[in-house]
C-alpha cells in the first residue's frame, strides 16, 4: 500500500514498522515464520565490541501489562556478528538493517561503529546510550548531555552512515539529551528504551531478577513512550522512531501522530513471532478507519490538532 511508505533519515521505508533490538536476534532467525522482506526494516541485537555473556539468571520476569529484563547485552561481539550473522541475514533478507551497538567507554563505541561503517548491508547504525560509562563513575550515557553529546559526536566522525541515537527515559528531562545528541551531529533519535524497574518473589521475598532491576517494556510503558516523543518533536528538528509498549496498528498511528516517522515493536515480538506481521497486514484498514491516506502526512498531526 503506497499510503504506508515513509523515510527514515533520507532512506525509504515501504512501511514504518521495525522490529525493535534485542527482541529479534539478527533477523534470519525470524524469517522462519514469514517473509521479514516486508517489515521496514528491524533493528539488530545490540553488538559490543567483546563477545558479552550478559547478566546471572534469572534476567526475565513477568509483569501485569509488560516485562522486565536484565539481559545485559549478551552477544557474540561485533567480529563474529560480522563474519557469521550478517551472512546468514544475507540469504533470507535483501533490505538495509539497523545495526544497534553499545560501548562501556567512547572508545569502544568509536571502535564498533568504524568495523560496522563497512559493512554495505547496514543502513543505519542505532546507537544504545543506556550502558554505563565506565570512565564516567558508571553513570550512563545517555543520563547525562555532555556524555551523550561526546559519544555521539565520536561515533559521527568515525561512521558516514546515518547515526539514530537510543534514548533512556531514565531522566528528568529527555529533550535535554535529545538536544544534546542533535546538537553533536545525530541524524535521528529512537525513543524510549526502557524503564528501570523490579519485582519481588513474595514466597523467597528476593528480588526475582539476579541483578535486582530490570528494563520495563510492554503496553505499561507507551503512555510515557509517547509523551516523551510528543515533547521530543516539538525541541528537535531530525526525525525520531517511536519505540516503547506498540503492539497494534492503533499505536502506530499515536506515535506518528506524536512525531515519530517510524514505530519500533518490542516485547510484541517475544509474546507472539508473528507480531510486526500482523501489524502491517492490519494497518491498512486502521487507516481506512480514521481517515488517513498517507502515513507521512500524519506525522506530528497530534500536535497541529492539540493548538488549534
Amino acid at each position: 500500500m503506497a499510503g504506508m511508505k515513509t523515510s527514515l533519515c533520507g532512506i525509504p521505508l515501504d512501511n514504518p514498522i521495525i522490529p525493535a533490538s534485542g527482541t529479534f536476534g539478527y533477523g534470519w532467525e525470524y524469517a522462519r515464520f514469514y517473509d521479514i522482506n516486508q517489515l521496514g526494516t528491524f533493528s539488530c541485537k545490540g553488538i559490543t565490541r567483546e563477545p558479552r555473556y550478559g547478566n546471572p539468571l534469572p534476567r526475565i520476569a513477568e509483569g501485569n501489562a509488560g516485562m522486565l529484563n536484565s539481559v545485559g547485552l549478551q552477544n557474540p561481539g561485533v567480529d563474529a556478528v560480522i563474519q557469521e550473522e550478517i551472512p546468514k541475514l544475507k540469504e533470507v533478507y535483501h533490505k538495509k538493517f539497523m545495526a544497534n551497538i553499545a560501548g562501556f567507554s567512547i572508545d569502544e563505541y568509536k571502535e564498533v561503529a568504524e568495523k560496522l561503517n563497512g559493512i554495505r548491508e547496514i543502513g543505519w547504525l542505532e546507537v544504545n546510550i543506556s550502558c554505563p560509562n565506565v570512565h564516567g563513575g558508571g553513570m550512563a550515557f545517555g543520563t547525562d548531555p555532555d556524555a551523550a553529546y561526546a559519544v555521539t559526536k565520536a561515533i559521527k566522525a568515525v561512521s558516514d552512515k546515518p547515526v539514530i541515537v537510543k534514548l533512556s527515559p531514565n531522566v528528568t528531562d529527555i529533550t535535554r539529551i535529545a538536544k544534546a545528541c542533535e546538537s553533536a551531529g545525530a541524524d535521528g533519535l529512537a525513543l524510549i528504551n526502557t524503564l528501570m524497574a523490579m519485582r519481588i518473589d513474595l514466597r523467597t521475598r528476593k528480588p526475582v531478577l539476579a541483578n535486582v532491576t530490570g528494563g520495563l517494556s510492554g503496553p505499561a510503558v507507551f503512555p510515557i513512550a509517547l509523551r516523551m516523543v510528543y515533547q521530543v518533536y516539538e525541541a528537535v528538528r531530525i526525525p525520531i522512531i517511536g519505540i516503547g509498549g506498540v503492539s497494534t496498528p492503533e499505536d502506530v498511528i499515536e506515535m506518528m501522530l506524536a512525531g515519530a516517522c517510524a514505530a519500533e515493536v518490542g516485547s510484541a515480538s517475544l509474546k507472539d513471532p508473528m507480531a510486526c506481521a500482523k501489524i502491517i497486514h492490519d494497518l491498512p484498514a486502521a487507516m481506512k478507519r480514521y481517515n488517513i491516506e498517507n502515513l507521512d502526512a500524519i506525522i506530528g498531526g497530534g500536535h497541529i490538532c492539540q493548538k488549534m
